[in-house]
């Protein structure tokens, strides 16, 4: 069956349907990564957006009921060159295909994705129809027109959790079917602004009692929980629309330890007077180099995000630039001088990409404990 995705500067790629059937909108996007589809997918960093995979075999070890990130897809889209209709893996429970049918994706395949993703690369990120039910560029252009993109609207409201809930699993070692949950000593509230699973994995296996509240709860709220460290999750989108975040994670400071990933750091700059921008085509994939500037090491991250904190908003602020990115100089991390808070652009819990930044959770414990 026949596929197409439009650009809203009016290129068209023509392909092949797999996954659901329909029609959608959303931001074209690529990922670098070589495997770990299904944990990207599952990602909430990735609502209305159209992930396009620049490795051209996809889905060759199928998918799993382990590797969700959160309860759904919040993906727009699927593009790859070649999907794979015959995986082969141990955990296998279903292909690729079967997966975004069952979960309502709609898939594009066969078309030449590194043509794209130098389209993305030279003209930026854009909005984008991907469509198995109609085919009339005309017709699309109508219904892309309407969509707005993701700069100045709040998406977060759309995939945090409606109620507080509160975590128990930990890190599972998939080989030998043990999980790491030792005994609880710090009280951790995490923010959900789209918050992935394996987050919440690493902060229990580091001895954490986690509890996480909808992206909407005050500081009031928070802070009669008695929390010895608050966290600031991963999340979709433009962060500055998000003012309700900013105000409360403004009143927290000083108050709690706070460490931030992802949509979490650039909520708490914003909090201490930062501006974010967007980037060109933003980074996403599992191969991202990270300078420690502290230690000089270099970090090999996980990363997803389209938006980035400007440092120089931060001159006249007490706050210091921790990791920068290597490939274009970006801010990657920032800690507060005279506050017990620090964050992270990339995606220390990695799942998917490499484990190099785990050390950040055990930072977290040290701070809870210097401030107990």
């Amino acid at each position: 069956m026949k596929a197409i995705l439009l650009l809203e500067d009016g290129t068209v790629f023509e392909g092949t349907s797999f996954g659901a059937t329909g029609q959608r909108c959303g931001e074209v996007v690529f990922n670098t990564a070589m495997s770990g589809y299904q944990e990207i997918l599952t990602d909430p960093s990735y609502n209305e957006q159209i992930i396009t995979m620049t490795y051209p075999l996809i889905g060759n070890y199928g998918t799993n009921k382990a590797d969700w990130e959160s309860r759904k897809i919040f993906a727009a889209g699927f593009i790859v060159k070649e999907n794979c209709n015959y995986p082969s893996n141990w955990r296998n429970a279903e292909t690729l295909d079967d997966y975004l049918k069952a979960n309502n994706v709609i898939g594009l395949e066969g078309i030449d994705t590194r043509a794209l993703v130098r389209h993305i690369r030279t003209q930026g990120a854009m909005r984008g129809i991907i469509s198995s039910t109609e085919f009339s560029t005309t017709n699309l252009r109508k219904t892309l027109d309407k969509y707005p993109g993701l700069v100045g609207r709040d998406i977060v409201k759309d995939v945090t959790a409606e109620k507080p809930y509160h975590w128990e699993q930990g890190i599972v070692d998939v080989l030998s079917d043990t999980e790491c949950a030792p005994e609880k000593k710090f009280k951790v509230v995490a923010f959900d602004y789209g918050i992935k699973h394996n987050i919440l994995r690493l902060l229990r296996s580091h001895g954490c009692d986690v509890h996480v509240v909808p992206a909407a709860t005050t500081a009031k709220q928070v802070l009669a929980r008695k929390p010895d460290g608050v966290f600031l999750s991963n999340g979709p989108g433009d962060p500055a629309p998000v003012d309700y975040a900013i105000d409360n994670i403004r009143k927290l400071l000083g108050k709690v330890p706070i460490f931030g990933i992802c949509l979490g750091h650039q909520i708490l700059a914003l909090a201490l007077g930062a501006k974010t921008y967007k980037l060109k085509f933003g980074h996403r994939g599992a191969n991202h180099p990270v300078k420690n500037l502290k230690t000089g090491k270099i970090e090999i991250t996980a990363q997803n995000h389209g938006f980035c904190v400007d440092m120089d908003s931060l001159k006249e602020k007490d706050v210091e630039l921790t990791h920068l990115n290597l490939n274009d100089n970006t801010n990657e991390g920032l800690r507060c001088k005279d506050k017990p808070a620090f964050s992270v652009q990339y995606h220390p819990e990695a799942s998917p990409g490499p484990h190099d930044s785990n050390y950040l959770f055990d930072d977290f414990i040290k701070l809870m404990e210097q401030n107990s």
